[in-house]
């Protein structure tokens, strides 16, 4: 890989490492819906003159219906549950949990008859699924079972997302999906902001990471991602998957003090080598989908 493409590489395991961290400080003092709808938000706002220089809107708002679907299962939802997760959750808790995307992404594919399941994959999900066991066993307390309920089902979302990309959006340019699906998911968030506004100003450090949300992990991720596609290559590319839960752990320990415990120390190997097997191209499928938050 080239100096740019490593840097581009590094760079978005940062920008898309770095969500669950700031959704735990957000969520703190911001209701999850006006933080996503803020983050959507600004995105659009964002990403808006870009993909109307390019002419990419209107292919996206034409296929109106996939893109709703799209938006609904890999934004509005997700980043909805997302942020009501993480108001129980660490936030290096949940980005480890959100590394179970590629199975989940492995055995939908392998349901609609695109791949088999061979035994390098079944090996590969029996131990990223193990992964997740041994994290929930050691460090999760009951009480917060649900929480890791909706963060499964976030990963279950993220998995299905790229499949409607790569199936029913395929003829259509990224920035122009991913633009109007932004401005999509900001007016389904709209109408239940006002009601849940905060009553006082929330502090600094929310403001700043729902600002950081979108303007970093959401905008300037994503074009980061495309460059890195165009450098790299899609498959290439994809490797962030296994980067981005190492980020969100990093974080989490230095920023917030989370600790590094023993479910996080086992559960995390196995959870990556559970997806790198669990995905691995093979010689008719796909590799590993992208995962973000």
């Amino acid at each position: 890989m080239s100096k740019r493409g490593w840097i581009l590489f590094l760079s978005l395991g940062v920008l898309w490492g770095m969500p669950y961290l700031l959704i735990r400080i957000a969520v703190a003092h911001i209701d999850p819906v006006v933080m996503a709808g803020s983050r959507t938000l600004l995105g659009s706002l964002l990403l808006l003159p870009i993909a109307l220089h390019r002419k990419a809107l209107g292919p996206a708002f034409g296929k109106l219906g996939w893109l709703v679907a799209f938006t609904l299962i890999e934004i509005n939802i997700p980043w909805w549950l997302l942020g009501h997760a993480e108001k129980q959750l660490n936030s290096s808790t949940a980005g480890l949990l959100i590394a179970v995307v590629p199975l989940f992404a492995a055995i939908i594919v392998t349901k609609l008859g695109h791949e088999k399941l061979e035994a390098r994959r079944l090996l590969g999900l029996g131990l990223g699924f193990a992964g997740v066991a041994v994290l929930v066993g050691l460090d999760i307390d009951l009480s917060h079972m649900g929480a890791v309920a909706l963060t499964i089902v976030v990963a279950f979302c993220y998995a299905i997302g790229p499949i409607i990309i790569d199936r029913k959006l395929n003829d259509v340019p990224a920035i122009g999906v991913i633009a109007a699906s932004l401005i999509v998911a900001t007016l389904i968030y709209a109408p239940f902001a006002p009601f849940l506004m905060p009553e006082v100003m929330p502090p600094a450090s929310s403001v700043i990471s729902v600002i950081g949300l979108g303007v970093l992990c959401t905008a300037a991720a994503f074009m980061v991602f495309f460059a890195l596609i165009a450098e790299v290559g899609p498959a290439r590319a994809t490797v962030i998957t296994y980067v981005n839960p190492a980020v969100a752990i990093l974080l989490g320990a230095v920023v917030l003090h989370e600790p590094l415990t023993i479910g996080m120390l086992v559960g995390f190997p196995l959870v990556i080598a559970g997806s790198f097997l669990g995905t691995s191209r093979s010689a008719s499928g796909h590799g590993v989908e992208a995962q973000k938050a």
